[in-house]
Formats: C-alpha cells, sequence, structure tokens
C-alpha cells in the first residue's frame, strides 16, 4: 500500500514538473524558448533575458492578492515586465527552481516570500524612473548584490 501511494506521489509530481516546464498557454499552445543570457560559465551572476517583448512574458499575478511593499513589486512587475525580465534575481532562483529572470518570481508566488526579489523591483522601478535604461540597471544590480555575496 505504501509502494502504490508513493507511486502516484511521484507521478502527480512529474506531470506537475511537466506541464511547468513546457510552458504551455491555456489555449494548449507551447511558448517559443525565451531567449537567455549569455555568460561564462564561471559567472555568478544569475540568469536574466537580453530580449524580452512583453507579449512573450507570462502574466504575473494580481497585485491585489498582496498588501504592502510586495503589492507595489507586484504593480511594478506588471507596469515594467520588460525591464524586470532582463534584470537577474539574486535569490538565485534560477538555480533553485528554474526561474530565468526577476519576472519570473511574480509570475507565481516566489516573490511574495522573498525580500530580495521584492527589493530588486522596487528599486528597477526607481532607476527606471530616474531615466536608467534595462542594461543599466542590471549593471547596478549586480554590482550592489555581487558585494553582498
Amino acid at each position: 500500500m505504501k509502494t502504490k501511494v508513493l507511486l502516484v506521489t511521484l507521478l502527480a509530481v512529474i506531470a506537475v514538473i511537466g506541464t511547468a516546464c513546457g510552458q504551455a498557454t491555456s489555449d494548449g499552445s507551447q511558448r517559443p524558448p525565451r531567449v537567455e543570457r549569455t555568460q561564462t560559465s564561471s559567472s555568478q551572476v544569475p540568469a536574466y533575458q537580453t530580449a524580452v517583448s512583453a507579449g512573450a512574458l507570462r502574466p504575473t499575478l494580481a497585485p491585489e492578492r498582496f498588501i504592502g511593499p510586495t503589492q507595489d513589486a507586484y504593480r511594478v512587475a506588471r507596469e515594467i515586465p520588460e525591464t524586470i525580465a532582463q534584470l537577474p534575481c539574486y535569490c538565485h532562483c534560477d538555480k533553485s527552481i528554474g526561474h530565468k529572470s526577476l519576472h519570473s518570481c511574480f509570475e507565481d508566488t516566489h516573490a511574495s516570500q522573498c525580500t530580495i526579489c521584492v527589493s530588486e523591483a522596487l528599486m528597477a522601478y526607481d532607476l527606471q524612473k530616474n531615466g536608467m535604461t534595462p542594461a543599466q540597471i542590471r549593471d547596478r544590480i549586480v554590482t550592489l548584490y555581487s558585494r553582498a555575496e
């Protein structure tokens, strides 16, 4: 009986992972692969995207689901998705859960439980309001968080 329960649980986990990795849209079609960063394998900079269009990004969760700075960060992810997608997330969720950029953190509830994700998004919004490009914002974040590691 324990073996049967374990097998069913394992199959359910595999199905969930397979669905998440396939990134199927609501109509069942597959999204094209995202353009990823190109860096040397020795780099410690987490994953980010270099060529982004808002239409190619998955939707983020509704900011109204959250409160305080977390709500503000989810709102930012909706307002400047192309910029957020071009930023690495320094909680290293690219390695732990397969996120492709900071934008991925706001596609699910991950960012709601992570002060790094929230802080980076709010910082990016302020920097963009002050005229910085996504590449300049990314450089600032890399510099800031690389020192902390």
